[in-house]
């Protein structure tokens, strides 16, 4: 059955208007049988329009019609059956077929509503010829036109409501990506705000306490032995290692949830790991790993996933490669696939930002690296990042 509102009220929620029309439809029902009753010529035409109505209020209070097929039949051909008997004693119940032809596009298919239609403005027609009316064309035009403007109304209903529905299920889809998109957002800004304290406190707080520690023992090495400031630079200097080392907590506890419980190599390999539809990443680890900072672990690992993000997404790729090479002053990450490809010079001027590489840009950048994109329509695409490694570390 056709998913429209019914005019049975427990059928769905009746909005203001379909309250309106229903009331319209049952007054509309009671005067023409009220009509027919009075205008009919024996009694038996004014028992015969009671039960038609009261047959009619039948149907408005069983809970099945409307919500079953079969019984909404049931209860059409109980009706149309009486409307017949009372059409048979009085030719002024011709126009009930009116009401009837709505109740028949609501209730039935479409495959059955319009021969029902088209059977009950039949049935009124002959009744109004075979109770000796003289032939005219509004014999013919009125149940005709009838039934024309039922179907019409009906299917003009039918078009709104499903129309009103896909904007319905589209705004609902739209709340949903919104909602979706903001916690994205607020997750994503989460995520950049700890790599920035992390890179804050690492830059400043933890290489201030560093150099303080450097000077605090180089005057020590310069007091005379059992001088009395020696106890006190001591003090100090095991107060600023400590400080130090509470910092370099607070940037392991900043870094990405990735390097929470692992290196960068095996966040990197768990990057590689198989997904539906993706292309082939194999991860390699190229020179003698060393102990990066924190802000080096989440810039290369952000690079990486930001670069295997494009390649999923764009490249239409088979196979990609991601390598970390540990050099003796540098450290470096290459992401290689064998897509597509595209114009690095186009793809930077484009509105969406470049697919991501301004930001993988401007993370090399910020730690004094460089960062570079190869590829040419057809022949893949290569994204290395270089890191200068930072003094006291080597590979």
């Amino acid at each position: 059955m056709d998913p429209l509102p019914s005019l049975h009220p427990t059928r769905l929620p009746l909005t203001p208007a379909l309250r309106a029309l229903r009331l319209c439809l049952h007054l509309l029902m009671a005067g023409l049988l009220v009509l027919a009753a009075v205008r009919a010529d024996s009694a038996a035409g004014t028992v015969m329009a009671a039960v038609v109505g009261a047959v009619y209020a039948a149907g408005s209070f069983l809970p099945s019609v409307g919500r079953s097929q079969r019984a909404s039949a049931l209860w059409l051909g109980v009706l149309g059956a009486s409307w017949l008997a009372l059409l048979w004693l009085t030719p002024d119940a011709l126009w009930v077929a009116f009401p009837l032809y709505f109740l028949q596009l609501h209730l039935l298919p479409a495959r059955w509503s319009l021969p029902a239609v088209a059977l009950t403005a039949g049935a009124a027609i002959l009744s109004y010829v075979g109770h000796g009316a003289a032939l005219n064309p509004g014999v013919f035009i009125g149940p005709l036109l009838g039934g024309a403007v039922a179907v019409a109304t009906v299917l003009g209903y039918q078009a709104l409501y499903r129309e009103s529905e896909r904007r319905r299920r589209l705004i609902e889809e739209l709340i949903e990506t919104r909602a979706e998109l903001a916690a994205a957002e607020r997750h994503a800004g989460t995520l950049a705000e700890r790599e920035r304290l992390a890179r804050e406190i690492h830059d400043t707080l933890a290489q201030g306490l560093s150099s303080i520690q450097l000077l605090l023992r180089a005057a020590e090495r310069a007091l005379p032995p059992g001088s009395p400031a020696a106890g006190h630079i001591d003090r100090a200097r095991q107060a600023a290692q400590d400080n130090l080392a509470e910092a370099r907590r607070f940037v392991r506890a900043l870094s990405p949830p990735d390097l929470e419980h692992g290196s960068l190599a095996a966040a990197l390999e768990r990057l590689c790991e198989p997904g539906a539809g993706g292309p082939r990443v194999r991860f390699s680890v190229s020179g003698t790993p060393a102990e990066l900072p924190t802000p080096y672990e989440v810039a290369l690992l952000r690079i990486a996933q930001s670069a295997l993000a494009n390649t999923v997404r764009h490249a239409s790729a088979s196979r990609a490669e991601i390598t970390l090479s540990f050099m003796d002053a540098s450290v470096t990450l290459d992401v290689v696939d064998d897509g597509k490809g595209f114009e690095p010079g186009s793809v930077r001027q484009s509105r969406e930002g470049g697919f991501g590489l301004p930001a993988m840009r401007s993370r090399a950048e910020s730690l004094g690296g460089t960062f570079t994109v190869e590829s040419a329509p057809g022949q893949g695409t290569a994204v290395a990042v270089s890191l200068p490694l930072p003094a006291g570390v080597s590979a």
